[in-house]
C-alpha cells in the first residue's frame, strides 16, 4: 500500500520540530493533515499579556500552507485545565512535584488528540519528539532519539503500546542541527524559530509566578541542617531486604531539634528537593539547597552546599498504582531483579539500578547515590536505549 492512503494528522505547535515532521511526511508521501492544540487561556493564571500560543497557531498555519496540507485548530483548553493544570497545583499544594510536560504527553497529546486525529480518520499521529518507536512481533519499543542531547523519550514515558502502535517520530533519526538545516533549505518560517520555554502548551511563564496565582503566600520557617547534624542511614547493599529497602527509599525525616532556624520562607508548597534559588537568605560560606519540605507544618528545611549528604539516597520506591510498564514482557518473572539504567529527571546521564518488585509496588537500587530525588517527579528505565517503565516517586 503506497504511503498516499496513510492519513497522518501532524501536532503542529508551531516550533521547528513539528514543522519539519509535517515536511518529511509529506515528502514521503503520506496524506497529511496539521492541528493545532490550543490548551491554555485561562487569564486567572497569566502574569503577562502575552498571548504565545496566537503566534504559535499563526506559524503552524503558515508552515501548513508552504507544505499545502489542510489546517486546523482544536480548542482543549477546559481538557488541559482539568487534567493538567488542576492536577498541578493539587499536587504541588500536597507538598509534591509533577511533571506536566509528561502529563501532558500522557493525557493530552496521546489521548485526545489522538482520538481527535482518528475521527479525521488518521491512521497514525505524528510529534515532533526526539525519540523512534519500533516494532517487533506485534511489540512496540519505544528507543531515544539519535540525538542524544535532545532525546526526548523520557516525557513519553508514561505512553501505552496501543499510543505507540498510532504514533510516528519523523525526526526521531536526525539531529537538532540536521532538523534545522532541513527547515532553512524548505524556507519554512520556524526555521530559526527559539525553542519553546516554559510549561507545555503554556508558554513563558515562569513556573513559581504561576503557581502564586492559586496557591497564596504563606509565611513559615527556614530550618538550617548541618552536615554534623544530618541523619545518616547506613545499609548493606549486599544483604537487601525488604525492610531495609522501605527505610532507605524514604526521604530523611528532619524535624525542627535537627536544625537551626535562620529565616522565613512564602510557602513550603513553592519549594522542591534540591532547589537552590529563591531562598532568601544570606550569610552562608555555599549556596543553600533544599533537604526537605513540609507543607503540613510550612517548613522548609535547607543544607549549606550541593554535596549535603541530606540530598543523596541510593533507593527510591514507586507505588503500585503509581507504576508504568512499557513492556511488560521483559518483567515477568518477577522474583528477581532486573538490571537496568535509570534516570529521575530529564537530561539526566543514565544510571546502572537495580529494579526489584514487591507485593506494593517497586524499588529502585541505585549503583551510586543520587541527589534530590524527589516525590511527584518521575523515574524511567531503560535497557539498551529502548524505555521500559516508569513510576511516579513516592
Amino acid at each position: 500500500m503506497s504511503n498516499k492512503k496513510i492519513r497522518v494528522v501532524v501536532a503542529l505547535s508551531g516550533g521547528v520540530d513539528s514543522s519539519v515532521s509535517a515536511h518529511l511526511l509529506v515528502e514521503q508521501g503520506y496524506d497529511v493533515i496539521g492541528v493545532f492544540m490550543k490548551n491554555w487561556h485561562d487569564e486567572s493564571v497569566t502574569i503577562s499579556k502575552e498571548c504565545p500560543w496566537l503566534e504559535d497557531s499563526y506559524d503552524a498555519m503558515l508552515v501548513s500552507e508552504k507544505l499545502s496540507i489542510p489546517f486546523q485548530t482544536v480548542d482543549l483548553s477546559v481538557e488541559y485545565k482539568k487534567r493538567i493544570v488542576d492536577y498541578m497545583f493539587d499536587e504541588y499544594g500536597k507538598g509534591n512535584t509533577p511533571n506536566p510536560d509528561i502529563l501532558c504527553n500522557r493525557e493530552i497529546k496521546f489521548d485526545i488528540f489522538l482520538k481527535i486525529a482518528l475521527k479525521l480518520g488518521a491512521d497514525f499521529i505524528a510529534t515532533g519528539h526526539y525519540c523512534r518507536v519500533k516494532k517487533n512481533n506485534n511489540i512496540y519499543s519505544l528507543l531515544m532519539g539519535l540525538d542524544k542531547n535532545k532525546d526526548q523519550s523520557y516525557f513519553l514515558c508514561q505512553l501505552s503500546q496501543n499510543q505507540l502502535s498510532k504514533t510516528l517520530f519523523p525526526i526521531g533519526n536526525l539531529t537538532k542541527k540536521e532538523v534545522r538545516a532541513i527547515a532553512k533549505k524548505q524556507n519554512l518560517v520556524t526555521a530559526e524559530k527559539k525553542d519553546s520555554q516554559g510549561l507545555c502548551f503554556i508558554g513563558k511563564i515562569k513556573l513559581p509566578d504561576f503557581l502564586q496565582q492559586k496557591l497564596k503566600p504563606k509565611k513559615g520557617k527556614i530550618i538550617k541542617i548541618s552536615i554534623d547534624n544530618n541523619r545518616h542511614i547506613k545499609h548493606d547493599a549486599k544483604n537487601l531486604s525488604y525492610k531495609n529497602l522501605d527505610k532507605i527509599s524514604k526521604p530523611f525525616d528532619y524535624d525542627y531539634e535537627d536544625g537551626e532556624y535562620i529565616g522565613d520562607h512564602n510557602g513550603a508548597h513553592f519549594f522542591t528537593i534540591g532547589q537552590r534559588k529563591g531562598i532568601a537568605v544570606g550569610g552562608t560560606k555555599n549556596p543553600l539547597f533544599v533537604l526537605k519540605t513540609d507543607v503540613i507544618n510550612n517548613v522548609i528545611y535547607v543544607g549549606e552546599g550541593k554535596n549535603h549528604p541530606g540530598l543523596f539516597r541510593k533507593v527510591l520506591f514507586i507505588k503500585k498504582e503509581d507504576l508504568h510498564l512499557l513492556r511488560k514482557d521483559k518483567f515477568v518473572d518477577k522474583r528477581k531483579g532486573f538490571n537496568v539504567e535509570a534516570r529521575i529527571r530529564y537530561r539526566q546521564p543514565l544510571q546502572k539500578a537495580l529494579l526489584i518488585f514487591v507485593n506494593n509496588g517497586v524499588f529502585l537500587v541505585f549503583q551510586k547515590k543520587q541527589s534530590a530525588i524527589t516525590k511527584g517527579q518521575f523515574a524511567v528505565w531503560y535497557n539498551d536505549k529502548e524505555l521500559l517503565g516508569s513510576g511516579i516517586i513516592s
